[in-house]
């Protein structure tokens, strides 16, 4: 791919198909590349006469009707009034478990991160959970977390929520809850399907014939570019400012 400003308007592009349907998506804090996602699918759905989606990014004041930061995003899950949410980790397994709490044997870990927070019960509720790592390498896919900080499935337990898809700087997975693993959906441009299995610590399913995730076209570039762009820059100046640099 041409350089960061590309693959992140890829990534960006992908986001807002994953979203397609949805009524509202919850963004967290420092998420500016799902916050994009999100406003791009807004502005396609504005501009193509479709219904309007409602977007909450935390840490925004002109994009989020929330008054009581995260408080009022759980109960808002509670109640099925958020159809999508963007999950990471430290460590993520071929069955969709994530880990925020750190590597080694818990409570004696190696690396510490920041902690669950409410990720087990987000992942719980919300039925289109898209996690979202920019690194794709081993220590990031691991074939079995260190620590479950939110399970992907609950087969003892009924759940509305749970994993969509995995979305990397080098591919594109789709989750299937009944199998309870991931499948490889498409490689982004510059990467093959042997990349992607070299940098991925977990076993998936791979199609005889891998799909190129494609490119948004020049009609999404002009959307990045102006108004998602613009409305991302209240809450996210410095990404902003850089991509538009980066022309």
């Amino acid at each position: 791919m041409a350089g960061e400003r590309e693959r992140r308007e890829l990534l960006i592009n992908v986001i807002a198909g994953l979203l397609d349907g949805i009524r509202h998506v919850a963004v967290g804090a420092s998420s500016p590349i799902p916050a994009a996602g999100a406003m791009l699918l807004r502005a396609r759905n504005a501009r193509d006469g479709k219904p309007p989606v409602r977007i909450s990014i935390l840490g925004s004041q002109e994009h989020n009707f929330f008054t009581n930061g995260a408080v009022e995003v759980f109960d808002c899950a509670a109640q099925g009034r958020i159809d999508a949410f963007f999950l990471g980790g430290g460590q993520i397994d071929g069955a969709g478990n994530i880990n925020l709490v750190g590597t080694g044997t818990y409570p004696q870990t190696d690396v510490r991160w920041p902690g669950s927070f409410g990720s087990a019960y987000l992942y719980h509720l919300v039925p289109r959970v898209i996690l979202f790592r920019e690194e794709h390498s081993p220590r990031v896919f691991v074939p079995r977390v260190d620590f479950v900080s939110a399970a992907a499935t609950t087969p003892e337990v009924t759940r509305r929520g749970g994993p969509h898809a995995l979305l990397t700087n080098m591919a594109l997975f789709d989750f299937d809850r009944v199998r309870g693993g991931f499948t490889l959906r498409s490689v982004h441009p510059g990467f093959s399907a042997a990349d992607i299995r070299s940098q991925t610590g977990f076993d998936y399913v791979e199609p005889a014939v891998v799909p190129t995730t494609p490119l948004p076209d020049a009609e999404t570039l002009l959307l990045l570019r102006g108004r998602i762009m613009d409305e991302l820059a209240e809450t996210y100046p410095a990404f902003a400012r850089s991509m538009l640099q980066a022309a």
